[in-house]
Formats: structure tokens, sequence, C-alpha cells
């Protein structure tokens, strides 16, 4: 006789609604949902564990009497003042999870080194001058005022910024996905990047599913909460008058570590069209239209108004660019799990310190074969970069 499991019909209507998977597709799946959920049925264990990895719910989740309360294990930022914040889902919620992992494992192996503290983490004052913090950010990754004035794509500055980022210490991820799951793909209405400070292993993680132009925005942002030594989960955005004060702050030193106010000033052309000048000097900075345009409303050039009105239109007229999952997965594998994050435990799984079971599980893959040819590609690019 096939064993029934008793199931509170409240935790399974929440791990429905939480998994936020279309409804259809698991009704489909599990016909008897609507009478599980009812009480009128109980799901077999078998049928249990199936709906558990399909509404990526821990199993445990379900002997509950009552849903638990999922929370972030990290401020969240995401949220307009006195606005509500949805519930994190569970793609939002892995993926913090993934990057502590990775996190534990990184500041593990660089303690067993005798590693210092990366100096930029805290190295600057929560709510300081906007020019001379985004100042120190250029100091600090050894760039000029003009930070790609000769990168051909938006593409080839996000990966400039993020290795100057790595060179600085700070592990850079890059990821639309939820670890290497296809099928669980990101959200960037739902956040764009977070930030996971430490003083030896601080983590920024974006949001590859964003449009590039935006992911590159919210790479700055995200140094900024590591600059101040604060963990964060953050959805920067330039449309709203009303956030929290830290966000505002970290919105204004990005743009301006991005496209500094003295140089705007000068190449900004009030006689041309606002549409043309936001097109130009978003090519030139390598930065999304929106950028530019609230750089042109902090320059005073526009009243909130006409700002508002101007936003509006480049949303409208926005369109999104993935950068995850295409191409050769030995190079972009590296990419969402950070190079230097890559490059350590890879070296320390071939040099026999790291078990390749955990290697596999905090890299994202399963094969040796992958884990070999990712060793081969980054002793590639190591040469190029010498012999260049």
């Amino acid at each position: 006789m096939t064993t029934r499991v008793e199931v509170s019909s409240q935790v399974l209507s929440w791990a429905r609604e939480r998994s936020r998977r279309d409804d259809d597709y698991l009704t489909k799946r599990f016909p008897k949902l609507r009478e599980w959920e009812s009480g009128e049925a109980l799901p077999t264990l078998n049928q249990l564990e199936e709906f558990a990895k399909a509404t990526y719910t821990p199993i445990g989740y379900f002997f509950l009497q009552e849903p638990p309360v999922d929370r972030l294990p990290i401020p969240d930022f995401r949220t307009v003042r006195n606005a509500s914040v949805s519930t994190p889902s569970p793609n939002l919620l892995d993926t913090v999870a993934v990057c502590r992992q990775r996190q534990d494992w990184y500041r593990s192996y660089l303690e067993d080194d005798g590693a210092a503290p990366v100096p930029f983490v805290g190295s600057l004052r929560p709510m300081g001058d906007i020019v001379t913090t985004a100042s120190a950010i250029r100091v600090a990754l050894s760039v000029e005022d003009q930070l790609f004035a000769d990168v051909p794509s938006w593409s080839a500055a996000r990966g400039s910024l993020a290795d100057r980022c790595e060179r600085a210490g700070v592990l850079v991820m890059i990821n639309g996905i939820v670890d290497s799951n296809t099928h669980r793909k990101l959200d960037p209405d739902e956040f764009r990047g977070f930030a996971l400070a430490d003083e030896l292993a601080p983590i920024i993680f974006v949001n590859g599913a964003d449009a590039m132009a935006a992911q590159i925005f919210t790479l700055a942002h995200e140094l900024v909460h590591i600059g101040i030594n604060q963990s964060a989960v953050s959805n920067p955005s330039l449309g709203r008058r009303q956030q929290n004060e830290i966000e505002i702050w970290c919105n204004k030193v990005a743009g301006e570590f991005l496209v500094p106010m003295g140089s705007f000033r000068l190449e900004f052309n009030r006689k041309a069209s606002l549409e043309s000048e936001l097109t130009r000097l978003a090519r030139k900075h390598k930065v999304s239209t929106l950028v530019i345009l609230r750089r042109v409303f902090d320059a005073e050039i526009l009243t909130w108004e006409q700002y508002r009105e101007a936003f509006d239109k480049q949303v409208a007229l926005a369109t999104r660019r993935t950068a995850s999952g295409d191409g050769d997965f030995n190079v972009t594998q590296p990419i969402r799990t950070s190079k230097r994050f890559a490059r350590a435990i890879i070296a320390s799984t071939l040099e026999g310190r790291t078990r390749y079971t955990e290697a596999f599980r905090l890299l994202g893959f399963h094969k040796t074969s992958i884990l070999r040819g990712q060793a081969v590609q980054q002793r590639s690019c190591s040469g190029r970069a010498a012999g260049g």
C-alpha cells in the first residue's frame, strides 16, 4: 500500500506561490495539486519530493504546520521609502546562498595562506562627499577620469571594470541564472545585484539578465557598498525621487565614478537634441542612456518633471540584452563565479588541497574534464596577458 504524507494545505499553497512558477505548468505536472491544497487528497513521499524540487522548496518545510517566513540574510535596500517590499523569490535566496558558500570557501583559503585584508573594504566614508568618494574609488582601481575612453563595447567595458575590481581584491560574479541552472532565470525587476562585504573575501554579484549598460552601473553601485563595508541587496533605480538615503548616495557616487560631472558639463551640448546627446554620451561612457539622463538632471539642466518625462520615454525605448549563457562555457563560467575565485579553487583542487566534489559544487558543474579545461583556459589567458 502506498504511504501518503500529511502535509499542511497552507504550506503547499505557499510553496506554489513562492516558486513563482506558472500554475498551468505545476497543475499539469501534479494533476492532484488542487486536491492536495484543498485537503481532499494527500501526496506520496515521492510526489512530495518532486513537488519540492519543482517549487525550489526545501523538503523539510513541508513538515511544518504553517509556512515559514523567507528573509534575506543581508540588508534589503530594494525599497522605496515607506513602500512595501516583495518577498524574495527562491531564485534570489538561492543565488545569495551560493555566493555566500563561495565566500566562505575563499575566505578560508585566504586565511590558510595568511592573506592580508583587502584595503578597499571599509576605505570609504558613508555619506561622504560625492566627488571625493568617486575619486577615491578611481585611485583604488587605478583608473583615469575617462574610464572607458578606449573600450570598444559595453561588454568590454563591463569586463574591464570587473577585472579592475578583481585586481583590487573584490570578487565579481555576473550571472543571469541560478548557479548553472538554465531553467532558473533571474529577474532584473526583482534585483539587479548585491554586495557581500568581507575584509578578506568581498563579493559583488551582478544580475547578468539585465541590460549590459545597466550591469555596468550596478557593478559600480555595489562597489560603493563594498567600499563602505556594507552588505546589501540592491535594485538601483534612477527614476525615483525618494529612496533609502544610502541607496541615493551610492547611486550618486556610482554616477560620478562612471561619468564625472566636471568633464560632463564640458562635453554636453545644450544646442543638440536631448535624445542625440543621450545616445552619444552613453556610447562614449559605456553606460545606459538613463545614467546620462540622470547626469543631465544632476547638472540642473532639466527640472524633475522634465527628467521624469524623458526617463519614462527612455524606459519605453530600452531593450534588454542578456550576457550570461552565451559562447564558450570555459570562457563564460569564470565570469559567473568570478575569475579570481575560479583560479583559486581550480589551483587548490589540482594541488590536492580541495576535494573535487567540493570544487564541482562551488563552481556549478560536475565534470573533471571541464575543470581541467578551465585550468587550460586560465593559463592561456595568463600567457596572453603577460605577452601583451
